[in-house]
């Protein structure tokens, strides 16, 4: 095909994931329920371990942290499906697709990364609690923190400035909720190889953090099993496991879309799976990585939700 035959576009069409049949009305109503409830939790979370001076140690930093990137994560992609699906409009303009490229992907490198930091920190806490308590242990959780934001906003840099430098043609139509980086490249009227497997080592690269949450994990579980004391099996064991099953529910869910090779992709399953790690995985992520304190926050959240 010639330059001359491409159409360029300054919107793309979202085709969505719901239509406006009884079924989907009722997931579409679901989701944005909670959406809802993600929305208002993690906010809460996030002002309740701020004004709470007994939160104010650094594992609740980083837990602070988390709250803050699910928020902005589900903010990203919800309002806008949900702005179309109500106003029957499907379009969303070039620069509103990159802006989702560049948030998505870099908070999902950056919560790939403190997930990987969480459990480091709960290593040490569990191993080494000397090392815990140190006072510089708060400086190290900052950079942790930092060093993630920084992380994924150079990968979400590189990727948005990478996907937006190719031409796009046809009917510009993106079988997808938002802007998602394998469904746009099915647009392209180049050769997108390379940043297929720019996805592709990004992806790899994510082994990193996952075998940082398994070693750091094992090493807790090993710590637990020898402990003398049942509850205290039972503090230590409860946030690892939590923790285990968010991860593996967020890595799996990330992996199953952006490592199998395009001949494998299926519109429908990359918007299904991806709907599931975005909007459920931020419900699990805050509410169930620690116990103490957090269950304080179970208390005091769930009275506001039920207008006690």
């Amino acid at each position: 095909m010639t330059w001359e035959n491409r159409t360029f576009n300054s919107n793309f069409i979202l085709l969505g994931i719901f239509d406006y049949s009884p079924n989907h009305i009722f997931l579409f109503s679901l989701v944005l329920g909670i959406f809802s409830v993600v929305f208002m939790r993690n906010t809460a979370m996030i002002l309740f371990i701020y004004l709470d001076t007994h939160l104010h140690s650094p594992m609740y930093f980083l837990l602070n942290q988390l709250s803050l990137m699910d928020l902005m994560l589900i903010c990203t992609t919800v309002p806008k499906m949900a702005f179309n699906y109500l106003s029957c409009r499907k379009s969303i303009s070039l620069a509103g697709c990159g802006a989702q490229i560049f948030f998505y992907v870099s908070l999902l490198g950056a919560e790939c990364s403190l997930l990987a930091a969480m459990a480091y920190d709960r290593y040490v806490a569990v191993c080494h609690p000397l090392w815990s308590s140190a006072p510089k242990s708060q400086k190290i959780r900052g950079l942790m923190a930092a060093s993630s934001f920084i992380l994924g906003s150079l990968d979400g840099i590189i990727e948005v400035v990478v996907a937006l430098s190719f031409p796009y043609c046809g009917a510009q139509e993106i079988h997808h909720f938002f802007c998602d980086i394998p469904a746009l490249l099915t647009l392209s009227c180049a050769n997108t190889l390379l940043l297929e497997r720019m996805i592709f080592i990004c992806c790899v690269m994510l082994l990193f953090p996952v075998a940082v949450i398994t070693a750091s994990s094992a090493r807790v579980l090993l710590a637990v099993i020898h402990m003398g004391s049942g509850e205290s099996r039972r503090k230590a064991f409860a946030p690892c496991s939590s923790h285990l099953m968010v991860v593996g529910m967020y890595y799996g869910a990330a992996m199953f879309i952006y490592l199998r090779p395009a001949s494998d992709r299926s519109p429908t399953q990359d918007k299904t799976v991806s709907a599931f790690y975005k909007v459920l995985t931020p419900v699990l992520n805050p509410l169930s990585l620690h116990s103490k304190e957090v269950a304080r926050v179970r208390k005091v959240l769930g009275r506001g939700t039920s207008g006690e």
